[in-house]
């Protein structure tokens, strides 16, 4: 018996099974005090070793999509923003967007939850075994820059596209030049119809001629980000300064709605990109 045990051990050492192996003794009494038949133990032994895998490559995969420090649509305090629709949010948690290709933009204040909110729709995608990737926007385009200085910009537009979910986060904290704005376009362009896209901002889609330092390099973005769009609009306070109030300039404190996104306007044939930059 003794032998056979070790000839079990063994070989769950060499398929790599630790959680299996460390199962194995609590498992193997229980089966022989009766609790458990030869096949449940079996079964618990996988089930252990699957279950630690899981969460092993559901790690991974956070920390590649970088979602990390993880954030939760549980752990969302949506009775301090009463703006928000719950049940929408729901909605957007059951990844259908994903599907669909749709783009999700969170527009609000700074500290009101948009990129809580869009990283907890990314953790939920990776959970769900969809590929996910998350930066914010001068991420990207200091990432494009480079590679097109490199001449690799193509190879990392397709690294960009191959997601199943790009997460843009703070749209209008940082100036944008017209060259970055272009480069961006091309992103954009290349996922259009084909990847879903979350965004989160707190500028208007008005004000996105003066983010990216060119109307109509905005206005062809715009046309492509909000043909298939689904855009949350949050209004409040800012949830990181909910204890310093009395802090905070009266003028600060008023929360001016974001301007309603304007019709996009589709005008003659899309923009071509030539020769690495967008003609619009």
């Amino acid at each position: 018996m003794s032998g056979l045990l070790d000839r079990v051990r063994g070989a769950l050492v060499g398929l790599k099974m630790p959680r299996a192996l460390e199962a194995l003794d609590h498992t193997l009494h229980r089966l022989e005090q009766g609790e458990i038949t030869a096949l449940e133990a079996i079964d618990t032994l996988l089930s252990e070793e699957y279950s630690t895998r899981e969460t092993r490559w559901i790690d991974v995969a956070l920390k590649t999509a970088r979602l990390v420090p993880i954030k939760t649509l549980e752990g969302f305090d949506f009775a301090f923003q009463p703006s928000i629709d719950r049940e929408r949010v729901a909605a957007l948690a059951q990844l259908d967007f994903i599907r669909r290709a749709e783009v999700v933009h969170f527009l609000g204040p700074p500290g009101t939850g948009k990129s809580h909110l869009a990283t907890a729709l990314g953790v939920a995608a990776v959970k769900a075994g969809r590929s996910v990737y998350r930066a914010t926007l001068a991420e990207l385009v200091e990432a494009l820059s480079k590679a097109e200085r490199e001449g690799r910009l193509i190879e990392k537009i397709r690294f960009y596209t191959r997601a199943s979910l790009l997460i843009v986060d703070e749209i209008g904290y940082l100036p944008i030049t017209q060259g970055g704005a272009n480069l961006f376009f091309q992103l954009v362009n290349a996922r259009y119809e084909k990847g879903a896209m979350i965004l989160t901002s707190n500028r208007g889609f008005a004000e996105w001629g003066e983010v990216f330092g060119d109307p109509v390099v905005a206005t062809a973005l715009l046309d492509r980000l909000l043909h298939h769009a689904v855009v949350m609009h949050i209004e409040g306070a800012s949830y990181r300064l909910r204890g310093h109030a009395d802090l905070i300039p009266e003028h600060v404190r008023a929360n001016a709605p974001i301007a309603p996104p304007p019709p996009p306007k589709r005008r003659g044939r899309p923009p071509k990109i030539k020769n690495g930059a967008a003609s619009l």
